[in-house]
């Protein structure tokens, strides 16, 4: 996540249940779409960096070309610099900076990418535009986004249904859109980009370890996370529907026949 204005609020927030499926993200399984555009000697940004992991594996495809990292949040940034240093990449930076505003020059990177950043931010034709500003002529705008309308899910259940209900009416009260994914072509028109090619992805996950993964970090967030204090503070779910949201993706992990698929949108821009 990355904005330091007020315009919104991060839905998710950094509980542990959240930074560890975000540290799941690589660059094979979260930004395919980018890949074959890259190549040795390159400039990259990623914004809305997180823990750093798709983040260190771009650099690790562009070296001796430089990634950096900007991220809202001072605690995973300094956890993504400390894993850095763990696996031993050197030409990776992580800053912590404002989506709307970065502290970059113009025409200054190669690629810019983001990965599921544009759902929790107010404006998102700002941060595209944004992004364009720093991208040299010729550069790619990478974009990939979920679209939590999109999700599917076996066996169904009044408590994933309620979750979905909860998380969408919480995602929208705080400034931000769930199926973001859906409007990144529009959003992208509207912030000035022509050349552009839209796709769509998957995420899936249906084996034990998988659903045990996804279902388990979110039975944990819907009572212990941003998610679960958010959505009381604001009303929009109470203890029971928490419970109920939860025992559900309890259920859901322990299903042998469980299975659950959600949506992405993606954007490759070039930029003129």
């Amino acid at each position: 996540m990355t904005s330091s204005t007020a315009r919104e609020r991060y839905t998710l927030g950094h509980h542990p249940s959240v930074l560890r499926t975000h540290s799941w993200r690589t660059a094979e399984n979260s930004a395919a779409h980018l890949l074959p555009h890259l190549h040795a000697g390159l400039q990259v940004l990623d914004l809305g960096s997180g823990p750093g992991t798709i983040t260190l594996d771009l650099a690790r495809l562009v070296a001796p070309g430089t990634v950096i990292g900007v991220d809202a949040s001072e605690e995973v940034t300094a956890d993504a610099r400390a894993r850095a240093a763990a696996a031993g990449v050197g030409n990776v930076s992580f800053t912590v900076g404002d989506a709307y505003a970065l502290d970059l020059p113009d025409d200054s990177v190669d690629v810019a990418h983001v990965h599921q950043l544009l759902q929790h931010v107010a404006d998102p034709v700002a941060v595209i535009r944004e992004l364009r500003r720093v991208v040299r002529p010729g550069g790619i705008i990478a974009l990939r986004e979920i679209v939590y309308g999109g999700a599917v899910w076996y066996p169904l259940s009044a408590g994933l249904s309620r979750w979905m209900e909860v998380y969408q009416e919480l995602a929208r009260a705080n400034g931000g859109e769930p199926d973001a994914g859906s409007r990144l072509k529009s959003w992208a028109m509207e912030a000035g980009l022509t050349e552009l090619r839209s796709t769509a992805s998957v995420w899936s996950f249906e084996s034990p370890a998988d659903r045990e993964w996804w279902g388990g970090a979110w039975s944990e967030r819907a009572q212990t996370s941003s998610f679960a204090t958010q959505a009381l503070e604001t009303g929009i779910a109470d203890d029971d529907d928490l419970v109920l949201i939860s025992t559900a993706w309890r259920d859901w992990v322990d299903a042998a026949d469980g299975w659950f698929a959600v949506l992405h949108g993606e954007i490759i821009a070039t930029v003129r």
